[in-house]
């Protein structure tokens, strides 16, 4: 249908498509028959993004991220992933947020959000562009690695061997895969107060 083409793989929400398919006697009984196709993919309550089968784009699973729940950003295992750090496909979409902790369960996918504060949210934020399309945020690869720390209950890694032995047996990363690893976003999560004696410790050794 050449009136949900317009909108490529970005997730749109119900107001937006009943503007679009005015011209139709009950746009909102229209919308859920789109959905009943297939033509429209719902990913919660007033969401959706459009069939790949209508778009001709490939939906992409970290921009639907950001607009399932926000403000968020990719990162923990599915930045790791995305990167190459850790050997394991990760199936569930992992953010962190300044709001909540939630889960969605969609047709895409499980969707995690995780909450951190604020200021730490806005440490070490990347902007992917995809194809010109569209963009999505993700974190940085350090930043990624700070929040599997900081939002893991219970971690507790005092020594730079700790620190070693988490890196490379618990996240299984190739320490040479980070040794150029910018280490100025880490002096920013440092200077938050979260995690400082195990963030300090990641810093000693990349030093």
């Amino acid at each position: 249908m050449k009136a949900l083409e317009q909108f490529g793989s970005i997730p749109v929400d119900s107001a937006i498509l009943t503007t679009v398919l005015n011209d139709y006697k009950s746009p909102n009984d229209k919308i859920s028959s789109m959905e009943k196709s297939g033509d429209l993919i719902r990913l919660k309550k007033g969401l959706f993004i459009v069939s790949p089968e209508i778009s001709n784009q490939n939906i992409s699973r970290e921009l639907a991220a950001n607009h399932l729940y926000g403000p968020s950003c990719v990162s923990l295992e599915s930045a790791l992933s995305f990167y190459g750090l850790i050997p394991e496909k990760v199936y569930a979409v992992r953010s962190v947020t300044t709001r909540l902790s939630k889960e969605y369960v969609t047709p895409l996918g499980n969707y995690e959000y995780v909450t951190v504060s604020e200021e730490y949210f806005q440490i070490g934020i990347r902007q992917e562009i995809v194809n010109n399309r569209y963009a999505y945020l993700i974190a940085a690869p350090e930043k990624a690695i700070c929040d599997m720390i900081a939002t893991t209950r219970n971690l507790r890694l005092r020594s730079v061997r700790a620190m070693q032995e988490y890196i490379e047996d618990d996240l299984r990363i190739d320490l040479s895969s980070i040794e150029s690893f910018d280490t100025g976003i880490i002096r920013q999560c440092i200077a938050t107060g979260k995690k400082e004696i195990e963030f300090t410790q990641l810093l000693k050794l990349l030093a």
